[in-house]
């Protein structure tokens, strides 16, 4: 889902801002953060709303709140990374989480229709917390 939404953030978004695709552990996320301008991570969460459901959280000054860092596969999930980032110091000037409310977790998966439908509006969600308008 992260995946897809970033694709179409590249696609929508101005020139200057810079999308990064990450698969993988969530500690891999603070090397990218490290001095990074205003950040939004989007990641699947699991915190019993109907699947789809997209969730935008700052993180900036306060942790991700425990239901939306449920649903990682890793051993170190998304909550847990940004608040090692923020003990180390390294974390970016703005840190925005944007959750979309997974039907199923695993690996590789196709999306649900209800996550499927999730994709404009978390992309919009993107784009509204960088403060940047689609191209036209």
């Amino acid at each position: 889902m992260g995946l897809i939404v970033a694709r179409d953030v590249r696609a929508a978004a101005a020139a200057d801002v810079e999308v990064i695709e990450l698969e993988g552990e969530p500690a891999s996320l603070i090397a990218a953060w490290e001095g990074s301008g205003p950040t939004v991570v989007v990641d699947a969460v699991s915190s019993g709303a109907p699947a789809g459901t997209v969730t935008v959280v700052n993180v900036t000054d306060a942790p991700l709140p425990p239901s939306l860092g449920a649903a990682s596969t890793h051993a170190l999930g998304l909550g847990e990374a940004i608040e090692l980032a923020r003990v180390l110091k390294r974390l970016p000037e703005r840190l925005v989480v944007v959750g979309v409310e997974a039907s199923e977790l695993g690996l590789g998966g196709p999306l649900s229709p209800a996550v499927a439908a999730a994709v404009l509006p978390a992309t919009r969600a993107v784009l509204s917390s960088l403060g940047t308008d689609p191209k036209p």
